[in-house]
C-alpha cells in the first residue's frame, strides 16, 4: 500500500518557531549578563548608594588633588641635575619636541633649588616645603605618560581614560562600585577652584558619570558663594511643607518609572531629590570650617592670605571622608593659561604662585589624616593632565606642554612609602624607564579602593566596559 507523508509541522511553521525561540534565547541571555554585569558589584537599582565592598579589602575612601593645566615635574619633584648644567644649550640630534606650540630648543634649567627630604632622600623643590616633610609617606610614579597634548583630551584622558567625551569617570566608577557610606551625603564630590577662577576646561565633564546611571556623577562644591546651589530651603518653607512636596513629586515620577522602566535618568532624578532633601540636614556642617580648632585651621593655612582657599578645601576633603564620602576631587586651577598651572609664560611666577595656594592645605591634609587614623584608610593621589617640556617656550622662561613625562604620587592606606617608580631621560622629557600610562594610573586606584580594574564592568550598548578599556596594569612596586 501506498501512503503519503504528511510532515508534523510545516516549513513556515518550523522557521516562524525557531525565529522565534532563538530571539527568546538572545533576549534572555542579554538580560542574564545585564544582570550580571551589574551583580560585579552588588549594584542594585533601585538603591544604587547603598554602601558596598569591593573585590578585595581596599581603602575607604579617595581624595585626588588635581593639578589643572599640567604641573611641571622638572620644577616640582623630578630633579634633573643634567638639565641645570647645560641650561640654554640647544641639542643637537634630538628627538622632535610634540609640545602643543612652538618652542625654542633651549634646555631650560628649572629656577628653583631643590634639596632632599626624610629618610628615603627624595629630591624635592623649594616650593613644596609642607607637602616635602611627608615624602617617606608617599610614592611616587616619575614615569607617567598619555597621549594627548591638549588640555581638553588630556583631561578627558586623565579623568575617563579615553580622550574624547561619553565615558565615566574615575569617581563615578568607585561611586558605582562602592555607593556612600552616608545616606545624607553623595558618594562623590567635586571641589572647582578655590580662587573663583573658571572650570577647567570640559567642564562638568571631567566629572561626568558618561554612560553610567546619572546618579553616580559627582555633586560639584564651588569655591565662592554658597558651595551648593538652593542647599538652603526658600524662606517660610518648613521640612514638613517639603517632604510633602517631594512625596508628590515622587508619587508622580514612580508612576512614569511604571511605564518607562529602562530610563535610569529616571531613576537618578528621583534619587536626587530624595539626596538633595536629606542634604539640607547634613551638608551644611560637613561644608562648614567655622566649627573646626584653630590649631586645626592654622594646620591647613586658614590665617594665610594665599593658602587659606585650597586649605579650607583640603580640610572639606578631610571632613567628607570622615563622613562617609568615598570619592572626592579637587581641583587647583580654572580656565585659562595663568588661571592654572599651565605655566606657558614664566614658569618661575607661576609655579611659584599655584605652590603657595596648594602646598600648605595638601602638607596639613596629610597631617590631619595622620592623626585622626584616616591616613590608612584613605588614598591620597595628586597629578595633573601631563608634564612640561624640558626646554623653553615664548620669552625664555615658560614650557610647553609635555604628555610624555610627568610625574603622580600616592599616599595613604596600601601605598608603599618612600618609593620612586620609573625615571626620565637626563633632561626629564621622555619617560624612558618603567612607563606608565594613565590605565595603569587608573588601575592602580582601583586596586588600592578593592577592585579587580578588569572585573569592575558595566554593559552598555552591548559590551563591557570598564575604566581601563582593554588596558592597564597595576602598578605593583608602590603597593605597601
Amino acid at each position: 500500500m501506498h501512503t503519503s507523508f504528511v510532515p508534523p509541522i510545516s516549513r513556515r511553521d518550523l522557521l516562524r518557531c525557531a525565529g522565534l525561540g532563538a530571539g527568546a534565547l538572545a533576549f534572555d541571555t542579554l538580560q542574564f549578563s545585564q544582570q550580571a554585569a551589574g551583580a560585579n558589584v552588588g549594584y542594585e537599582s533601585r538603591r544604587p548608594l547603598i554602601p558596598r565592598t569591593g573585590h578585595f579589602p581596599g581603602v575607604r575612601s579617595v581624595i585626588w588633588i588635581v593639578l589643572n593645566g599640567g604641573a611641571s615635574h622638572l620644577d616640582t619633584w623630578d630633579y634633573k641635575p643634567e638639565l641645570q648644567k647645560r641650561n640654554g644649550e640647544v641639542l643637537k640630534n634630538a628627538d622632535p619636541r610634540v609640545g602643543f606650540f612652538k618652542t625654542s630648543g633651549k634646555l631650560l634649567a628649572s629656577p628653583f633649588r631643590f634639596a632632599r627630604h626624610g629618610e628615603s632622600g627624595a629630591w624635592s623643590s623649594e616650593i613644596l616645603p609642607e607637602t616635602s616633610r611627608h615624602v617617606d609617606d608617599m610614592a611616587f610614579v616619575h614615569s607617567c605618560y598619555s597621549r594627548s597634548n591638549n588640555h581638553s583630551p588630556a583631561l578627558f584622558e586623565m579623568n575617563t581614560g579615553m580622550s574624547r567625551m561619553g565615558f565615566p569617570c574615575v569617581g563615578s566608577w568607585l561611586a558605582y562600585g562602592l555607593g556612600t557610606e552616608n545616606e545624607n551625603l553623595p558618594g562623590f564630590v567635586v571641589m572647582t577652584d578655590a580662587r573663583g577662577r573658571g572650570l577647567p576646561k570640559n567642564h562638568a565633564q571631567n566629572w561626568g558619570s558618561g554612560f553610567l546611571p546619572s546618579v553616580f556623577q559627582a555633586t560639584r562644591v564651588k569655591g565662592k558663594g554658597a558651595p551648593i546651589d538652593d542647599l538652603q530651603r526658600p524662606a517660610g518653607v518648613t521640612a514638613q511643607r517639603q517632604r510633602l512636596l517631594l512625596e508628590v513629586a515622587n508619587r508622580l515620577n514612580r508612576r512614569h518609572r511604571q511605564r518607562f522602566a529602562d530610563q535610569t535618568q529616571l531613576e537618578a532624578r528621583i534619587e536626587s531629590l530624595e539626596l538633595a532633601f536629606r542634604m539640607q540636614m547634613a551638608a551644611p556642617g560637613v561644608l562648614s570650617v567655622d566649627d573646626e580648632p584653630a590649631h586645626i585651621q592654622s594646620l591647613y593655612g586658614m590665617q594665610h592670605p594665599t593658602a587659606k582657599f585650597f586649605g579650607r578645601q583640603c580640610l572639606i576633603a578631610r571632613k567628607l571622608v570622615e563622613s562617609g564620602v568615598r570619592f572626592v576631587q579637587i581641583y587647583s586651577g580654572g580656565t585659562g593659561n595663568q588661571a592654572s598651572w599651565d605655566g606657558h609664560l614664566n614658569i618661575d611666577r607661576n609655579h611659584r604662585q599655584f605652590a603657595l595656594e596648594t602646598d600648605q592645605g595638601i602638607g596639613g591634609l596629610l597631617e590631619d589624616l595622620k592623626q585622626r587614623g584616616l591616613f590608612e584608610q584613605t588614598l591620597v593621589v595628586c597629578g595633573g593632565e601631563f608634564g612640561r617640556t624640558s626646554d623653553s617656550q615664548g620669552t625664555g622662561s615658560g614650557r610647553d606642554h609635555n604628555p610624555n613625562a610627568f610625574t603622580w604620587w600616592f599616599a595613604g592606606g596600601g601605598v608603599k612609602g618612600g618609593v620612586h617608580v620609573g625615571a626620565t631621560d637626563e633632561f626629564g622629557y621622555k619617560a624612558v624607564e618603567n612607563r606608565h600610562h594613565i590605565h595603569d594610573l587608573h588601575a592602580t586606584i582601583l586596586h588600592l579602593a578593592g577592585f579587580n580594574h578588569e572585573a569592575l564592568t558595566y554593559r552598555f550598548n552591548g559590551r563591557d566596559f570598564r575604566l581601563t578599556d582593554v588596558e592597564g596594569e597595576v602598578i605593583r612596586e608602590l603597593l605597601a
